[in-house]
């Protein structure tokens, strides 16, 4: 039997060490001209699609690590570079995970390969779930899905909000409500093939961070879909509203499978901005001379830096043991997907608070990147379920209670 061990693999190391590469020379760079801009960063994704990043080749060699951690191990790295690339890039693996989450084989094969193109010109997808009036309240969805026998299509309507890629999307995966009567478990998840008439996104929306993705609200309008579309096909969802109808049972809600496998991901991807502000600001701290002495021979200023080096130690942790338990399909009895979303989340907004604390004057300009992680870090704690809808979930899970 093997001995217990917490040490990446060689694959895992290179994995990590290509992409902190890629991060390093290609994304940091750039950075601060493309948080400027806010504008998508093209070429960027291109470059990144060039060399292999960006492609379903590569999510699907991360997914085939048995530990779980080689997804984590490449965002933590990629946001470490920057959030808002890091997020034009792996944006489109949200849209993904909902393929993957609720599609069949044939519906991954046909779709996947479109939300990523191919290095000459590559696309993007978008998982469109938010809506103006059903945020964490995903009951209150009032997007509708509409099935037409005689022609076999599903018909949506209805608004999304904040949706990552919304608009510029080649493919677009919408949940939506078949059955308004069961709430969340009246829903579904469908794919807008690229170029579907009905679907509009909006102006680009100004965002405190991560301002290189694009975010928008789609609005679809009588969008006609294949009876193909519907993710796990009609038979299967017809057997779960069956199913929620008599009470019993059914398997979670669209959106729920999406986030349970993209929690670890998202955490670390949190995680890379936490380091990239710890590492800076231990840097500024060993140079930086106020009285005489560089100010990391203060206790105050050594004691920050040991407490952030701790916190993110302590939430890649959690991060790593989701992501190991998801891959491997151990039920997450104790909420621990939320955990490693919340820790991670609340750990960036922390530690990048404490980075521009340490730098002063200087981390509130924006000589220094510690100002651009700090408005990156704070949707961690509000993206793909709310700091406080995390505590819901674990609470439920370790009480058996339906705490509200």
């Amino acid at each position: 039997m093997p001995e217990f061990s917490l040490d990446l693999n060689e694959e895992q190391r290179d994995l990590r060490d290509w992409v902190h590469g890629f991060a390093g020379d290609v994304v940091r760079p750039a950075a601060a001209e493309w948080d400027t801009r806010e504008e998508t960063p093209w070429p960027i994704i291109q470059e990144a699609a060039k060399i292999g990043l960006y492609g379903f080749e590569f999510l699907a060699n991360c997914w085939a690590d048995p530990s779980g951690l080689s997804l984590c191990l490449a965002n933590e790295e990629l946001f470490w570079g920057d959030a808002g690339i890091g997020m034009a890039i792996f944006g489109t693996s949200l849209a993904v995970a909902a393929i993957y989450a609720s599609g069949t084989p044939d519906q991954m094969l046909e779709w996947v390969p479109q939300c990523f193109g191919d290095a000459a010109d590559p696309k993007v997808a978008a998982f469109c779930t938010t809506e103006p009036e059903a945020g964490s309240d995903v009951g209150s969805m009032k997007t509708r899905a509409r099935y037409d026998e005689a022609t076999d299509e599903w018909v949506l309507n209805g608004q999304k909000a904040y949706a990552t890629n919304g608009g510029i999307a080649d493919v677009h995966v919408v949940t939506a409500s078949v059955d308004p009567e069961l709430g969340s478990r009246g829903q579904a998840a469908f794919v807008v093939p690229p170029g579907t008439p009905g679907l509009n996104g909006s102006k680009k929306l100004k965002k405190l961070g991560l301002r290189a993705s694009h975010t928008a609200d789609v609005f679809l309008d009588d969008v006609r879909v294949p009876g193909r579309c519907l993710l796990g096909g009609k038979d299967v969802l017809d057997a779960r509203l069956a199913k929620a109808r008599e009470g019993r049972k059914a398997q979670g809600q669209a959106a729920m499978r999406t986030f349970e496998l993209s929690r670890p991901a998202v955490g670390a991807q949190a995680l890379g901005v936490a380091r990239a502000a710890y590492e800076y600001a231990l840097d500024y701290a060993k140079s930086r001379v106020q009285f005489g002495r560089p100010i990391i021979e203060n206790q105050a200023i050594a004691f920050a830096l040991a407490d952030m080096k701790m916190e993110i130690d302590a939430a890649r942790l959690l991060v790593w043991r989701a992501a190991w338990m998801g891959r491997n399909n151990r039920p997450f009895e104790a909420g621990e997907g939320s955990m490693s979303k919340l820790k991670a989340g609340e750990v960036a907004v922390a530690v990048t608070e404490k980075a521009v604390q340490i730098l002063g004057g200087a981390g509130f300009l924006r000589e220094h990147p510690v100002e651009r992680w700090y408005r990156d870090a704070k949707i961690y704690t509000i993206f793909e379920g709310t700091s406080e809808i995390q505590r819901l979930v674990v609470s439920r899970a370790i009480s058996g209670i339906y705490v509200r």
